[in-house]
């Protein structure tokens, strides 16, 4: 498949470089001064056009079956260059690790001072079994800092 593309390109520039010298074999003679003029003119467009990109592929494609995969073309297996493109991967892992244990502590915690709550509390056992019980206790621990 590559092949094709590149003998595509090929007959392209082939055909390309005919046009232009079958132009060139129609035009009359110029004189100096406007050959002149065409080549400073042509000079600032060089200048001023984009860089070109470069053509060698980040990763190689390749064909089978009709399904296209990636490989490792561009990068030539250099194993510090594999290593480089799995580092992102390794920080968001190590970021939820992280995220995870502090989420996990701040959740104990919460359970922790409701705990005590009910425990240092005198109330009747109906009150345990009350779905907004634990709201309440949040909002009268919020209410009353300095009672702890």
């Amino acid at each position: 498949m590559k092949n094709q593309f590149l003998t595509a390109e090929k007959q392209i520039d082939a055909w390309g470089s005919a046009f232009a010298a079958r132009l060139d074999s129609e035009l009359p003679p110029l004189s100096y001064d406007i050959t002149e003029r065409l080549r400073a003119a042509r000079m600032q467009a060089l200048a001023a056009r984009k860089p070109e990109l470069l053509r060698t592929p980040i990763a190689d494609m390749s064909f089978s079956a009709g399904q296209a995969t990636l490989g490792w073309g561009g990068e030539g297996g250099n194993p510090w260059n594999r290593l480089a493109s799995f580092l992102p991967l390794l920080a968001l892992i190590i970021g939820l690790i992280a995220l995870q244990s502090i989420l996990s502590e701040n959740s104990a915690i919460e359970i922790a001072e409701v705990d005590s709550a009910l425990l240092l509390d005198e109330l009747p056992p109906v009150a345990y079994t009350d779905p907004g019980f634990l709201q309440f206790l949040k909002v009268s621990q919020t209410e009353q800092p300095e009672a702890r």
